[in-house]
């Protein structure tokens, strides 16, 4: 099963950007401000460290949260989608007039519900 997926907005507003910027990245940090939205960017351009996690691709693009992030979305299969609006400051979406966003979905087993 697939931890990260797209909407169909999403992945119109990730085709614009790889025409314009070619391969692409996406990182999540969980900070204040900014950091609570996932960031787009041109591959290569961030460095992930030794404690984020690559949770997927979406479109071709790797995927990564913080450890943190991680942690707090370990049980959740997770969408990311575009709006209409300002994407931080970096992010390269911005500039085309949208804003990643990201939904979670709790991913909950047979054992967790007591069902059989």
């Amino acid at each position: 099963m697939e931890k990260i997926l797209a909407t169909e907005k999403a992945k119109e507003v990730i085709s614009q950007l790889k025409e314009r910027y070619g391969e692409l990245m996406f990182y999540m940090s969980g900070g204040c401000c900014e950091g609570s939205q996932p960031m787009c960017y041109e591959k290569g351009e961030y460095k992930p460290g030794s404690r984020d996690v690559l949770i997927g691709e979406v479109e071709g693009c790797e995927f990564y949260l913080s450890e943190e992030q991680h942690n707090y979305y370990e049980h959740s299969r997770l969408l990311l989608d575009a709006a209409p609006g300002m994407g931080g400051g970096f992010s390269l979406e911005s500039l085309l007039g949208f804003a990643f966003v990201l939904t979670s979905h709790a991913l909950i087993t047979r054992q967790e519900t007591g069902a059989v």
